[in-house]
């Protein structure tokens, strides 16, 4: 119980500490000096007055024939003492850079406030010795009380007590020290002994003071800071709820239990319903019956995780019966105690979108197949006539018809290309997965591109030994997209270089590079060399031929066989096109 007793205790005292430490890191020093000075100006006017009634008391007590004059000269000194102190303190209120100036305001005070104690020390030195018992018992405690009065009145800086109580007790002691009276001696030791304890009063008085202070300036800033940050808050909320309001796609404020809080007018138009019959209905209003069973446990587990959500594609059903395809993003808020406050979605109608890209993959498909017949026709035409099948033909019309058969093997390229494209995005594309010797893979596919090499001036050759590994792919594919890196490659090599393949192992996969010596990528096009029909440099490309969507096939074909494809500049000049791939265990 004692260990758990002083457990909380150290808590506690901790805690503390770790408030006074906060209070003094936001409390301005500066204003808190300026507020000491303060406390010790507006005591003057009481002071001013306590010591005027005090002194004409004084001197109607101490008066007697023979010491009239030294106790109009005591008076006079009084006199000048709250004179200089009235224009102390009317100084003070007039001085517009005060708080600058508290140093210096504060130097002056306590210089007054040890005139204040020379003079009171004076009638002590003077009149003490002077008078019979009577008096002096009235002028020690007339002293015993104007030091008493100086803590409350110089509490808030203990120094500036300890000047005008010594300017008081040292006399006074030194008087009664010397007096000749055993008991008066005995007493000036304990004078000391009072001045010591007073001055340990007003040191902790000071304390409570400063504290005080520190903790105004610290929640006046702190009140500064909240009706700052709550005109920040009201004006975020403003401008989300005019966000909301004016958003053009649907907003919708769900609570934890999936009830509908709010929505905007864009929802209304969605749904077709007004906001008063959508708000404290279930979200499961606004979803089919035949997936309100997979709503319930979608919703389940984002609360579970808190975690927001893009790309939700629901079918929700309008109030006119249609049902639309929305598109969702929902985001749970949750405040920094890890509560959940609410959960936003914002959703948009994409039907007609989805209905425009069905149609446009149906339309290039068809118009794909539709034209490659065709045109598969046409190049099996010019091949032969170009092979001399048909007999020889005029030079001139030699050269016509090898321009032809080439540019219609551009153009069925760009359709066979166009058609892989739509099939990997459509998912339509089937992948036959067999394992794979990947240097056997590489070799063929030199072989099968080696004329494209030659027709370039271009030769493929390996780096070093090629790994004997396996790996687990469609070998067509993989060939296809080897045959798009060799291409590359060798398109943009310079006459007479040679593009190097290389495989390497690393962290169970296997990595084949091919390493050519062209221009490099741009930086500009870096973010974009793996996008549909983007081309670096398309001049350049436009002569040595090219449809723009090789290294986006390849990228889609790559990660369909759970790898990565990326490229990096070649030392010397020149880009390296790399695939990993896992290796076969």
């Amino acid at each position: 119980m004692n260990t758990l007793v002083n457990g909380i205790e150290t808590a506690e005292s901790g805690a503390a500490a770790a408030v006074s430490a906060d209070i003094r890191d936001r409390a301005d020093p500066a204003l808190v000096r300026a507020d000491r000075v303060e406390q010790l100006y507006s005591q003057l006017p009481l002071g001013m007055a306590a010591t005027i009634v005090i002194g004409v008391i004084s001197a109607v007590e101490l008066r007697e024939g023979r010491f009239i004059e030294l106790v109009l000269f005591w008076g006079g000194l009084l006199a000048l003492v709250v004179v200089l102190h009235a224009m102390l303190y009317l100084g003070y209120r007039n001085d517009p850079r005060k708080v600058q100036n508290t140093a210096q305001w504060l130097r002056w005070l306590g210089i007054g406030a040890f005139a204040a104690g020379a003079v009171w020390g004076f009638a002590a030195a003077v009149f003490f010795p002077s008078h019979a018992d009577e008096r002096q018992v009235f002028l020690a405690f007339l002293l015993a009380g104007v030091i008493s009065g100086g803590i409350p009145m110089y509490a808030a800086s203990w120094p500036v007590f300890a000047a005008y109580a010594a300017a008081i007790t040292l006399p006074f002691t030194y008087v009664l020290a010397t007096f000749g009276n055993r008991l008066f001696a005995e007493i000036a030791l304990l004078i000391p002994l009072f001045y010591g304890v007073s001055v340990a009063i007003a040191f902790r008085l000071s304390g409570v003071f400063l504290a005080g202070y520190r903790l105004r300036r610290a929640y006046e800033r702190q009140l500064v800071e909240l009706q700052e940050a709550r005109r920040q808050i009201e004006a975020s909320g403003r401008k989300l709820a005019l966000f909301a309001e004016r958003a053009p796609i649907a907003v919708l404020e769900l609570g934890a239990e999936g009830t509908i809080h709010e929505v905007n007018h864009a929802a209304e138009l969605l749904f077709g319903y007004a906001a008063n019959e959508l708000i404290g209905k279930s979200a499961k209003h606004i979803v089919l019956p035949k997936y309100q069973a997979d709503f319930d446990r979608e919703w389940a587990a984002l609360i579970a995780s808190r975690q927001p959500m893009a790309g939700v594609k629901v079918r929700n059903p309008r109030r006119d019966g249609l049902t639309v395809v929305c598109d969702w993003t929902v985001t749970p808020l949750v405040n920094p105690d890890g509560q959940l406050i609410s959960v936003i979605a914002q959703g948009r109608d994409i039907t007609a979108q989805l209905e425009a890209e069905r149609m446009k993959k149906e339309f290039t498909s068809t118009l794909s197949h539709e034209l490659r017949t065709p045109l598969t026709s046409i190049i099996g035409s010019l091949q032969l006539i170009n092979a001399g099948v048909l007999g020889d033909v005029p030079k001139d019309v030699a050269e016509l018809t090898e321009v032809a058969e080439r540019n219609g093997q551009r153009l069925l390229d760009l359709i066979n290309d166009i058609l892989d494209i739509e099939k990997i995005e459509s998912g339509k594309l089937t992948l036959m997965p067999e394992v794979i010797r990947v240097d056997e893979l590489v070799r063929e596919a030199m072989v099968l591109n080696k004329g494209f090499g030659d027709r370039f001036k271009v030769r493929f050759q390996p780096r070093g030994e090629l790994a004997a590994d396996e790996v687990t792919a469609d070998r067509k594919r993989l060939l296809q997209v080897m045959t798009n890196l060799l291409s590359n490659a060798a398109k943009f090599s310079p006459e007479g270089e040679v593009v190097e393949i290389t495989t390497e192992k690393a962290a169970g996969k296997l990595r084949v590079g091919v390493h050519d010596r062209g221009p490099g990528i741009p930086e500009a096009f870096r973010s974009r060399i793996f996008g549909r029909f983007n081309q670096a440099d398309s001049t350049a490309t436009r002569q040595k031929g090219g449809t723009g969507l090789g290294l986006a096939i390849c990228k889609r074909l790559v990660e369909l066989m759970h790898g990565q494809i990326g490229f990096q500049d070649r030392d010397g000049g020149g880009t390296t096109f790399w695939f990993e791939l896992p290796r076969h265990a």
